[in-house]
């Protein structure tokens, strides 16, 4: 069958779910692009751009930058060329508001969200893929201590920097996240049920597991 391209598609799931790792995954079979709340900060940051410098301002002075302008950020990036073949939203919309404006933006395009897989873990998984996380200070190469442990301890195999626990990975850090999820943007899987377009994954599975039934769910909205 021919696929059906734009596709856009809205990852739903608690930090350390893995929803960046299937994005990237996605990506790489379909030609979707993936875009993350946070490069896009990232990105604006760093190039010092009008949207970049205005939510600077609220950056510096400890605040959360208002939904409009994350709005505005997501709305500039998904207008150039290699959103052509559609986009997956990772980390975005993390809010009802921030749903209800994505679908009025791709709506302008005549476009919409045709699949929103939620990745459904529990709990103590999360908590124990997060707190086990160390991070090369160097070259930001990532390990887990039980699943993906480095040669010698607290050195980076690629380069033999330190590794280091991220201030957001330790376990206080992380119920408090969980906390923030379950009362932000947890009720986005309620938003897209009722739409039509949610599917559960298990992804307390190994990636291969989670990354299989992915690809089988993309495959219904793109081979249509």
């Amino acid at each position: 069958m021919a696929s059906t391209y734009p596709v856009h598609l809205v990852l739903v799931g608690p930090p350390g779910a893995g929803k960046g790792t299937q994005a990237a995954q996605l990506e790489s079979q379909f030609g979707l692009k993936q875009i993350s709340s946070g490069d896009l900060f990232r990105e604006n940051l760093k190039n010092q751009t009008e949207l970049g410098e205005l939510a600077r301002t609220y950056i510096d002075r400890g605040e959360l930058v208002p939904d409009n302008v994350t709005i505005a950020m997501v709305e500039d990036r998904i207008q150039r060329p290699d959103c052509a073949k559609g986009v997956i939203f990772d980390g975005f919309p993390r809010t009802l508001e921030q749903a209800s404006a994505l679908d009025e933006m791709l709506a302008l395009q005549d476009s919409e969200i045709q699949l929103a897989p939620a990745l459904v873990v529990s709990d103590d998984v999360i908590i124990d893929r997060m707190t086990g996380r160390r991070v090369c200070r160097n070259c930001g190469a990532v390990y887990h201590m039980c699943y993906n442990p480095p040669k010698a301890e607290g050195v980076c195999d690629i380069c033999g920097g330190e590794l280091y626990q991220r201030s957001d990975d330790l376990p206080e850090t992380v119920r408090n996240r969980l906390f923030v999820y379950y009362k932000q943007t947890s009720p986005l899987i309620g938003y897209y049920y009722a739409k039509g377009l949610l599917v559960r994954v298990n992804a307390d599975q190994p990636i291969g597991a989670v990354s299989r039934e992915m690809v089988a769910a993309v495959r219904t909205v793109i081979d249509k």
